[in-house]
């Protein structure tokens, strides 16, 4: 049994962790960091995990917890970078679920988070956990950058026209998320009379995502990738759609571009391609659905899933699964709600 720590466990992604990985046949939940809940029972702060955790507390500092084999860090940007080392060199497997490793690039990193980054070493091993493109990678690694929700809705639905070659290196991105992918503390923008029946535009040229999905496809492209961002925000809790438009490179047809998806996703377990891409159908678990329609001489293709879970912690669930050797699908194989 592996014994499983989670840094920062009241949070969202947190919480989604420890309701994944409750059940998982060969994980132990043995440590959950909370500095406010220190001290008290996990179930009284998550109800919903009643039965499932025993009478696991929280504690203030993971380093509470002795021989632990592996670590989520589900902290905003700025935690993992100081708890990571540390962990590592107690050959503790981890997984950050922040920004803090996804770009290994140093001044773009401080470029856009604002702050020095203090683990350079570990940067630069860091892989990028998309298993259904950097599988092999994920499998041998011992500190894994879980993408972002909105880079993994996009890069799905990007990706294999990118390899194929067949479209242009300019995409334009008009993404949809709901309100969780903001986070439990509540802001102005979030209170439900801001954001009940509307749909709001924000952090346009500036979302901390657009570095991290052009490096992705860059790796694709085998050129830079210019991407155009869009984030808005939906009055619904889970789930993103983004629309991602491009120019061809050549005349294709409907046809050309199906094989190019069936290729990469056909034996996926958790990518699925669709005619007609839904919220409602993965919301509540790791799967995703893509779409793409050719429309004359341009190309518009779909990425949708919950950003909690293929978005984040069932995410980050699967690479845990293959830097452990074990099954991908454990844990995780359930269907979306549906409604």
């Amino acid at each position: 049994m592996v014994k499983v720590g989670i840094i920062g466990g009241t949070g969202y992604t947190g919480g989604e962790l420890s309701r994944i990985l409750c059940t998982h046949p060969d994980v132990e939940i043995a440590a959950l960091t909370s500095r406010q809940n220190a001290g008290k029972r996990v179930d009284s702060v998550h109800s919903y995990l009643k039965g499932y955790v025993g009478d696991l507390e929280f504690t203030e500092s993971i380093s509470e917890t002795k021989d632990l084999d592996f670590v989520f860090v589900a902290m905003p940007h700025g935690v993992a970078m100081k708890e990571v080392p540390s962990l590592m060199e107690q050959g503790i497997k981890c997984i950050d679920l922040s920004g803090d490793y996804r770009l290994h690039d140093v001044p773009v990193y401080e470029k856009w988070y604002g702050h020095e980054h203090t683990d350079v070493d570990n940067l630069q091993k860091a892989v990028y956990g998309l298993p259904e493109f950097f599988r092999d990678e994920i499998r041998g690694a011992d500190l894994v950058a879980n993408p972002g929700c909105y880079a993994t809705s996009i890069i799905l639905a990007c990706g294999p026209l990118l390899k194929a070659g067949v479209v242009a290196e300019d995409i334009i991105v008009d993404a949809k998320s709901g309100t969780s992918g903001a986070g439990m503390v509540p802001t102005e923008r979030t209170h439900h009379s801001t954001c009940g029946e509307t749909i709001i535009p924000y952090s346009v040229g500036k979302h901390r995502h657009t570095p991290e999905i052009e490096m992705a496809v860059d790796r694709f492209a085998g050129s830079h990738t210019k991407v155009t961002f869009v984030p808005q925000l939906l009055p619904i809790v889970r789930g993103i759609l983004s629309s991602c438009y491009f120019s061809v490179k050549k005349d294709l047809a409907q046809e050309d571009v199906d094989r190019i998806y069936d290729k990469q996703y056909g034996k996926e377990t958790f990518v699925h391609y669709v005619p007609e891409p839904s919220i409602r159908a993965v919301v509540a678990s790791n799967h995703a659905q893509v779409s793409s329609k050719v429309l004359g001489d341009k190309v518009v293709s779909f990425g949708v899933l919950d950003n909690l879970v293929k978005g984040a912690s069932g995410q980050a669930v699967q690479c845990m699964n293959l830097m452990l050797n074990l099954d991908e699908k454990t844990g995780l194989n359930i269907p979306g709600l549906g409604v």
